[in-house]
């Protein structure tokens, strides 16, 4: 673990989700087998596929906002012409509808509610509202405030999220500790606004980022995961 942080002056914790509390590679990874299940498409390696994921996913979410859905589809259809294949728009629907099927990390739920014995705690995610109620129901922990890219219109790495969530906290950002998995989406604006951040890196020992751009930013603590985290702050 890199960095040191004093815990003891945060009211509040913040969390990206779908990478840090939900295993998003694993869930993407589920999806497109089924998206291209007797499809007879060539199917690159796994980290080939994680990677032109993160390229899609950015790509589809620049320009005016559409729902993160919609955003998933727009993805699928874009692997069927990467694959040579025509990604049927049903199977693409379904793809998008898949993450809230998308299986928590087994530490996140027991590291989530010593946390919340201490710290209010906050979702900052770039998803629709009913997909991360979904989410949410796996995780089985209460979210004093859940801020989405659907409510704000608006998707990280861009700074509204962080903006929202102070202001639904009421509190200034040095009382406010984010934790995330993405040096791109998280770690690189949230320190670019003065928050203190812990990068979960999920990807300890793994080349490349995997299904996230990649981004130069330097974390305050470096964690290999939600466990390492709660003993880090005297609470595992």
């Amino acid at each position: 673990m890199a960095g040191t942080v004093d815990f003891e002056h945060f009211d509040a914790v913040t969390f990206d989700c779908y990478g840090t509390l939900i295993d998003w590679e694993r869930g993407i990874l589920g999806a497109l087998d089924a998206l291209f299940e007797g499809a007879g498409a060539e199917v690159p390696a796994v980290e080939e596929r994680l990677e032109l994921f993160a390229r899609l996913e950015a790509d589809a979410e620049r320009g005016e906002f559409r729902t993160y859905r919609e955003v998933l589809v727009d993805v699928a259809l874009a692997f069927g012409l990467e694959f040579g294949t025509e990604a049927d728009c049903d199977r693409a629907a379904t793809f998008a509808a898949s993450v809230p099927t998308w299986p928590p990390f087994s530490d996140s739920t027991a590291a989530l509610n010593a946390l919340g014995a201490r710290y209010r705690l906050a979702i900052l995610s770039n998803v629709d509202d009913d997909l991360f109620e979904g989410s949410a129901t796996l995780l089985g922990v209460d979210f004093d405030e859940v801020v989405t890219a659907q409510q704000l219109r608006s998707y990280k790495p861009a700074a509204a999220h962080f903006h929202e969530v102070l202001r639904r906290l009421d509190l200034p950002v040095d009382r406010v500790l984010h934790v995330a998995q993405s040096l791109y989406h998280d770690v690189a604006p949230a320190k670019a606004l003065g928050f203190k951040c812990v990068w979960v890196n999920r990807r300890t020992g793994k080349r490349g980022g995997g299904a996230t751009r990649p981004a130069m930013a330097v974390p305050d603590l470096e964690v290999p995961d939600l466990a390492a985290l709660a003993r880090e702050m005297g609470l595992g």
